[in-house]
């Protein structure tokens, strides 16, 4: 079998999004959780239903790409907190401006 090294822009032309979602609640202490993910048709069904609902979308391959790794039901290792907590940071900030 012939190996091919594809960046991230030609692996999502070739095999359409991969997609995460994480769930955080902030009434525990625990670290947020995988609570979906797919890649193809399933990724494109968790970004339509996100935007159905008015659910805040990061695009970040790499972050990606370390979640869909993890097992649904998982939480966040401590490795990603810093990454995840900037984009619930964020997240919060564009709630309160909107």
């Amino acid at each position: 079998m012939m190996s091919a090294y594809f960046n991230q822009k030609k692996r999502k032309q070739m095999n359409g999004p991969t997609a995460a979602v994480v769930r955080y609640d902030e009434t525990n202490s625990q670290a947020p959780t995988v609570v979906a993910q797919g890649s193809g048709h399933v990724a494109q069904k968790i970004i339509e239903l996100a935007k159905q609902h008015h659910v805040h979308i990061q695009e970040d391959p790499l972050l990606v790409q370390h979640l869909v790794q993890l097992d649904l039901g998982d939480r966040i290792p401590p490795q990603l907190y810093a990454v995840i907590a900037e984009i619930l940071i964020l997240i919060g900030e564009i709630e309160k401006n909107h």
